[in-house]
């Protein structure tokens, strides 16, 4: 009891039936396929999938405890194939002997290399133990598809404030496992918001910070209140948000920011920028994409983007953080209100995949430069139409595609932005091309 006591709050307080599970309702309601396996005790290996403090462990400990089976836990930080093997065995162990099922538990599965994920896979094929795992990643990049196709994912949410409100309401009141022991503790409804805010949807991270807080207040007429000073105390540090600059919440962040100024929202675009900023992500690396998006999303429908976005990537190289990141502000806005045009994009995209399939054309001789009198000989450069000397600088019906290939219209402009000029323009071309 005394070893419990001393264990942190998070771990005390971990549900010991599935009644008692906050949050996740969306899997975990009366009626759904993993509450419905979980009561019945007709269990399957599965993958627990979601951020930091939303209930993986505890949910894999409560399938245990429904089923009756002996729960085996390993970290893929810490193991590896020896501890892999020495689970088997005791689960082996545990079939033949006394007819009890094993789930194995693996925190972090990701981290495991794929000869060490295969290592599961004939166990759980023959249903030597129900395989659990646990992931922040996500498992389509992370977990081998052999291991996928023989286990359920389950995706976890972080927690909504009202699911935090209730972990923290079961933190304060419980006598046994929480922090109320002899003395009632009291939080106004305005720092209970300040704590749920601060846990950003994680519930280990909420309890963490409501036991330093505890440890710092003092008992006062046989209670305990956490006053407004000592909560901006503990929580000045501030949050640090769910962002893995290799992770999925990373990708999910730049690709919300792309769309956003692709979808001309310039204050989605802006508070996506700012995130992947609060979330530690390199700035050069957002000015990397920015001046990307010129190029995709915007193009000749208004040149000015390109130059407008390299301009702020060189304010960020030279001024560094703070001040450069307001010169990358400005060009999401700018991005995010320009007309749109994706015809560049395009027409490089179906040009590439014309140099990759046609092969090793030659360039015709009448586009070959002819610098010495073997060249000349040759024909290079014979017949070449010089376009500074014809009418209006155009030679209309000239080929410049190599002679095997048919000629090609790859960049077709859209009626917006300048790229309307544009097309007023290469359809004049076209027709004299034509001879119209």
């Amino acid at each position: 009891m005394l070893e419990e006591i001393d264990n942190p709050l998070a771990d005390r307080l971990r549900p010991r039936r599935l009644e008692e599970f906050i949050g996740q309702q969306h899997i975990l309601a009366m009626g759904r396929p993993l509450y419905q396996a979980i009561k019945s005790g007709r269990l399957h290996s599965m993958i627990l999938w979601g951020p930091p403090g939303t209930g993986k462990t505890t949910l894999a400990r409560l399938v245990a405890s429904h089923a009756d089976a002996e729960f085996l836990s390993i970290s893929a930080v810490l193991s590896g194939i020896k501890e892999i093997r020495d689970a088997v065995a005791v689960a082996k162990d545990n079939r033949q002997k006394s007819n009890r099922r094993t789930i194995l538990f693996v925190d972090e599965v990701h981290r495991f290399n794929k000869s060490q994920q295969d290592a599961f896979l004939p166990h759980v094929e023959n249903g030597t133990f129900l395989f659990i795992g646990a992931t922040t990643e996500n498992p389509s990049f992370e977990v081998n598809s052999a291991l996928l196709s023989r286990a359920r994912v389950y995706v976890l949410k972080p927690l909504a404030s009202e699911d935090l409100l209730q972990v923290l309401e079961r933190a304060i009141t419980d006598t046994e496992r929480g922090l109320a022991g002899e003395e009632p503790i009291e939080i106004t409804p305005l720092l209970r918001d300040w704590f749920v805010q601060a846990a950003d949807g994680d519930a280990r991270r909420l309890l963490n910070l409501l036991e330093i807080a505890l440890a710092l207040t003092e008992s006062e007429n046989g209670r305990k209140t956490i006053t407004e000073a000592i909560a901006k105390d503990v929580l000045a540090g501030g949050t640090p948000r769910r962002f893995d600059k290799q992770g999925e919440e990373f990708y999910n962040q730049i690709s919300a920011l792309h769309k956003s100024v692709r979808g001309s929202a310039p204050d989605a675009a802006l508070y996506w920028f700012c995130r992947m900023l609060d979330g530690g992500c390199d700035p050069l690396y957002l000015a990397r994409r920015i001046v990307r998006m010129a190029s995709e999303d915007i193009g000749n429908a208004d040149p000015r983007a390109l130059d407008l976005c390299l301009s702020a990537c060189e304010v960020q190289e030279r001024l560094g953080s703070p001040e450069g990141e307001l010169a990358l502000a400005q060009a999401v806005l700018y991005l995010a209100c320009a007309a749109k045009s994706n015809a560049v994009y395009v027409a490089y995209q179906s040009a590439r995949e014309d140099a990759a399939s046609t092969g090793s054309l030659g360039v015709p001789l009448h586009l070959r430069n002819a610098p010495t009198r073997l060249m000349k000989s040759l024909d290079y450069g014979k017949a070449y139409r010089y376009a500074h000397d014809e009418p209006d600088a155009y030679a209309a019906g000239e080929n410049y595609f190599p002679t095997e290939m048919t000629q090609r219209i790859y960049y077709q402009p859209v009626m917006r932005g300048l790229e309307i000029k544009i097309a007023e323009k290469l359809a004049m071309l076209r027709a004299r091309d034509a001879g119209k």
